[in-house]
């Protein structure tokens, strides 16, 4: 069991599925800290996401997970600190390759298109998977490389 911590963030649409998630990382022995809705009372996602992403560019917390509606405006709005590679994964395959291959830092979900069940596999399958490096690490360094020359 690993105790590294995990940033949760979701606005109203996704806060049960933030919890249904939240709950099912902390049996795998993670550390959950959540940001963003406490019910489902209306919020706005860009600040949340962009909280969650500061906090995994940072080093605070080893990942992170968005949701709300659709997880596509979560993915935008986390996408926007330097540093996060946020990806919508509304399935495992989408969820491994998004690890494996490009690195993501960041787990975007809808919590109108996605059961408990379904969530909890495409969580799964991100636990699990890992940076397979090799070609795919020169692709990221190219990423990373743009996001850091660019001017404000």
């Amino acid at each position: 069991m690993t105790s590294e911590l995990v940033a949760i963030g979701s606005d109203h649409a996704g806060f049960e599925l933030s919890r249904v998630v939240g709950n099912f990382l902390v049996e795998l022995g993670r550390n959950v800290v959540y940001f963003g809705a406490v019910d489902e009372t209306p919020v706005d996602y860009p600040a949340i996401c962009i909280e969650v992403g500061e906090h995994v560019a940072s080093g605070k917390a080893a990942w992170g997970v968005v949701l709300g509606g659709s997880g596509q405006g979560e993915a935008i709005a986390a996408n926007k600190v330097r540093g996060i590679r946020a990806a919508l994964c509304p399935t495992p395959r989408y969820a491994q390759l998004a690890r494996e291959h490009n690195n993501a830092n960041v787990l975007a979900l809808g919590g109108r298109f996605l059961s408990d069940t379904e969530a909890l596999d495409v969580v799964r399958t991100w636990v699990h998977a890992e940076f397979a490096g090799g070609r795919h690490a020169r692709r990221v360094a190219q990423l990373t490389e743009y996001e850091t020359n660019i001017r404000s």
